[in-house]
């Protein structure tokens, strides 16, 4: 006999026993949420933690339990994992975007001190910024620009091709553009 449930799963409503029974069978959904389906329909209908945690692949029925506990307490939303372990995502989209728009900005000489970004440029002034993010560091930049698209490649810059700025003692600064810049990237 098994001992007695800490924590019993609470009576189904006919809404939630459908959207379980359906999500138990579908073909399509991630098995996470199938095999949650699964084990809440079978302690519903009087299974131990134990066997419904044998039905469903799962060493033992502490899990389910688990399981049991986050449907009493979150309903169906229980059904869908959570973030499983690891650091809390600390840059979010928001984050991305503002990284993103300081990209696409182009580098002012004077305050960003670069005519072309590098990472270590991108995160100085995203440091500075009003809005910018006091704390980023270049691997976080690195691979907000890798999801964006883009890509950075040793001794490449984001500078046009064939046009350069070049400081001179008398006249300041002074665009140098490359007559044969075209053909020299084919």
């Amino acid at each position: 006999m098994s001992r007695r449930q800490k924590d019993p799963l609470r009576p189904l409503t006919e809404a939630e026993r459908t959207s379980l029974s359906r999500l138990s069978r579908s073909q399509s959904a991630p098995a996470a949420q199938v095999a949650r389906a699964r084990a809440l329909l079978a302690v519903a209908d009087g299974q131990s933690y134990t066997m419904t945690a044998e039905l469903v692949g799962r060493a033992t029925g502490d899990t389910v339990a688990r399981w049991v506990a986050g449907f009493n307490r979150d309903g169906l939303a229980a059904v869908v994992p959570r973030h499983g372990g690891g650091h809390q995502v600390r840059y979010g989209e928001a984050a991305q975007r503002r990284i993103l728009a300081e990209v696409a900005r182009a580098p002012e000489r004077a305050r960003d001190g670069t005519a072309s970004w590098s990472l270590s440029t991108l995160r100085d002034a995203l440091r500075r910024a009003e809005d910018g993010l006091p704390g980023i560091s270049t691997y976080t930049i690195g691979h907000a620009l890798h999801a964006a698209g883009y890509s950075w490649q040793r001794g490449r810059s984001w500078c046009e091709t064939g046009v350069v700025v070049r400081k001179r003692r008398h006249a300041g600064l002074v665009t140098v553009t490359d007559p044969d810049a075209a053909a020299k990237r084919g």
